[in-house]
């Protein structure tokens, strides 16, 4: 299957097995400033973390996503995916994933930081009701670039729920997500 045929992906929640795949997508993503193995597998014991994998139907790991869920928030720690399968749709289907699992949490607010420069995901968040609040001055180690911070209103308020299923009726049009 070659990436322009992606139709259908698998978001699965991340184990042990994935780390090493998560890895090699964050070196593609982040270069030298990547998070290590450690981390991850820290990850996966941390009682307020999620983690989130997306597969091709061969099994092929070519994204991932991570929340933290702290009391009614999630903080999206990281979305990443793999350069030759951007814009196909995959982050915006990790982040659905993660905006369905808030409702069945009753989570909410979603916050993240995202630099600056990044304006696909910044409108991608700005699609799913996120806005800026402020900067985090010099917060990535690799260049000191800025995040912006972004929050949404209340998940469970009309007018985001009405945007949520506006789009998740569009993204599963385009993707099917098992």
């Amino acid at each position: 299957m070659s990436v322009n045929e992606i139709s259908q992906i698998y978001i699965t929640t991340m184990t042990a097995d994935d780390i090493a795949g998560i890895i090699e997508i964050e070196k593609e993503a982040y270069g030298e400033h990547h998070w290590s193995k450690s981390a991850f597998y820290d990850e996966l014991n941390n009682d307020i973390a999620k983690y989130y994998c997306v597969k091709t139907p061969n099994g092929e790991l070519v994204a991932y996503a991570g929340t933290w869920n702290i009391i009614d928030e999630t903080h999206i720690t990281t979305i990443a995916v793999k350069p030759q399968y951007q814009r196909k749709y995959i982050g915006e289907a990790l982040l659905v994933e993660i905006l369905k699992n808030c409702y069945q949490d009753g989570i909410k607010y979603l916050t993240l930081e995202v630099r600056v420069s990044n304006t696909p995901a910044i409108n991608l968040y700005k699609k799913y009701g996120f806005n800026s609040l402020g900067t985090r001055k010099g917060y990535y180690q690799d260049n000191n670039e800025d995040a912006l911070i972004m929050w949404t209103e209340n998940i469970f308020y009309d007018k985001f729920k009405v945007t949520f299923e506006k789009n998740y009726e569009r993204i599963n049009k385009l993707i099917e997500v098992k």
